[in-house]
């Protein structure tokens, strides 16, 4: 039997991961080419664009977007085979599809990686000759359950009996349902065994390496059960797709080490990826957590590099409570999606419905409900309420009377004072908090809280503008006409606050927002953003300033 050596390979220095102005990688998984693009892809595309736009917003230094198409494996080969094309010209039409619906949802990627691509391939070769030059890698029989669709090899509690649509007893997955044959070949064999304390090691002292925290629990729990070394390539007889492994053309390196490298070759592996590695956070789907929380650590400290900084999982997408799959007919295509909710629409609504921790659901009347009361309704009604010329003929930003909204040192404790109510202390209060909340939520991979609060802030102004009815008062007194003024200047406020916080998830429709309210491009950050001045005594850049045009409704309603 073999032992570990007594020294595994010493990672390089980890480079400084905080601090201002440091590098920061974000990567989604490079998607599968064996058919289009559905809304998990696109989920998974949106967390790290979200990420990255919230990022560039708070000027917290260079970061970048990578993704693109996972083009080798068995699976590739075979649906080439079954679509009468060759795996080049497959995999050429449908990374097309998914450069195409990543576009159109307005994923601001700065990398799209092809594995077929001749820089990927020279990077895994590398990679390769690393792991076989410290000793990680030996040839060796193996034999197990392979599923074709998972590129995997599945343990016996993994699998379980059932009968195929012909009645006849087979072995499945028992996670995705699909069918597994048993394989037996001589393959390369790496020796992942080694790498359970170093794993355990990096997870102990890095608790936040993965998250959610049930993920993160998970990982350990797989580290206390068995660790056996990991099969890396298969016979080429078998799988002529993919990379061959350097000086033995009889043998193709495994698709999920091809795959992983991809993180290593955007950012200039072998050379000059020491400038990104490893201030890296994926975003991963749960579903190929082990291989990118256990094999891609272990694979990584076995080259003599360090794992990434953190893995962000998110869960799956049902449609009405059922998993999708293609036997079903239920997969959700999500350009059909755009067309139907618009761009922003169906961003806002998977952002906002989406929680890492559990599977969401999809329906259609459950987007056109949500998008239509808190983008339509909520946020679109109350800013065409607040510049229409019936209640601000001057199409200005109001000023603030500060005798009418007096301020006070603990909102909690506010009486009405002035013409100011207890409550509209509390919605001050509560969106001159808001921009700090959201950070936080973005910051801990919780976009969907980060949108909950913004939300719960909108539904409070639309009570504001409701509870003081500006439309009553009489411009022709001038007490009222202060009122009135301030009433309409802290709508605004609030509503500039919004578009800002929204910009991530929302582009296009907080752009819009902004450019009503004469938000200029350089007045759209995080790192300056102030809400109601005037309130705490100090200048308002806004107020008296003229707003911009009136481009019609800012998000119109969806029909059933």
């Amino acid at each position: 039997m073999w032992r570990p050596p007594c020294s595994l390979p010493r990672p390089l220095r980890r480079a400084a991961t905080t601090g201002p102005g440091r590098r920061l990688l974000l990567s989604t998984p490079i998607f599968y080419a064996n058919g289009p693009p559905h809304i998990g892809h696109l989920y998974s595309a949106l967390l790290a664009d979200a990420l990255l736009r919230h990022r560039r917003l708070r000027a917290a230094g260079p970061a970048r977007l990578c993704t693109g198409t996972d083009e080798h494996g068995l699976k590739i080969q075979q649906a080439a085979t079954a679509a009468g094309t060759s795996p080049s010209e497959l995999c050429e039409r449908v990374s097309g599809l998914f450069r195409q619906a990543l576009t159109q949802a307005g994923v601001a990627y700065t990398d799209f990686t092809r594995t077929s691509e001749l820089r990927h391939q020279r990077a895994v070769r590398h990679f390769w000759g690393a792991l076989r030059d410290g000793g990680m890698l030996y040839k060796g029989s193996y034999e197990g359950w392979y599923c074709t669709p998972e590129e995997s090899f599945l343990s016996e509690s993994q699998i379980a009996e059932r009968t195929d649509v012909q009645g006849r007893p087979c072995k499945v997955s028992l996670e995705t349902g699909h069918e597994v044959h048993w394989t037996k070949e001589e393959n390369y064999m790496f020796r992942l065994s080694a790498f359970r304390d170093p794993l355990q090691n990096w997870l102990r002292d890095n608790p936040r390496a993965i998250f959610p925290d049930p993920f993160y629990q998970r990982v350990l729990r797989w580290l206390d059960e068995d660790l056996p070394d990991l099969s890396v390539s298969r016979e080429r007889s078998r799988l002529q797709w993919g990379i061959p492994v350097p000086s033995d053309p009889t043998q193709t390196i495994y698709v999920w080490v091809d795959a992983l490298v991809n993180y290593l070759s955007v950012v200039g592996y072998p050379e000059s990826h020491g400038a990104w590695w490893p201030s890296v956070h994926h975003i991963v789907g749960k579903d190929i957590l082990k291989f990118h929380a256990l094999y891609w650590p272990a694979l990584l400290l076995a080259a003599g590099l360090e794992p990434p900084e953190r893995i962000l999982v998110h869960s799956h997408w049902t449609v009405r409570g059922q998993k999708m799959s293609k036997s079903l007919g239920n997969v959700v295509d999500p350009t059909v999606c755009m067309g139907q909710y618009s761009v922003d629409g169906f961003r806002y609504f998977l952002l906002r419905q989406g929680v890492p921790e559990r599977d969401g659901d999809y329906y259609d009347e459950k987007v056109v409900k949500l998008v239509n009361s808190e983008l339509a309704d909520a946020l679109g009604g109350l800013l065409n309420r607040s510049t229409a010329p019936s209640i601000n003929p001057s199409n200005t930003y109001p000023c603030f009377s500060e005798p009418c909204f007096p301020k006070v040192l603990d909102s909690r404790e506010a009486k009405a004072t002035g013409r100011a109510s207890a409550e509209d202390y509390e919605l001050v209060a509560a969106v001159a908090s808001l921009p700090a909340q959201v950070d936080s939520y973005f910051e801990g991979f919780q976009i969907y809280k980060a949108l909950e609060c913004i939300a719960q802030c909108v539904r409070q102004t639309n009570g504001f503008f409701q509870r003081h009815k500006p439309w009553k008062l009489d411009r022709r007194d001038a007490a009222e006409q202060l009122w009135l003024d301030t009433i309409l200047h802290v709508t605004l406020e609030c509503l500039r606050v919004y578009g800002v916080l929204l910009q991530p998830v929302v582009p296009h429709m907080a752009d819009k927002l902004l450019s009503r309210l004469a938000v200029g491009p350089g007045e759209r950050g995080l790192s300056g953003l102030t809400f109601l001045a005037r309130y705490d005594g100090k200048p308002c850049p806004f107020e008296g300033r003229q707003l911009g045009p009136d481009t019609g409704i800012l998000f119109p309603r969806l029909g059933k």
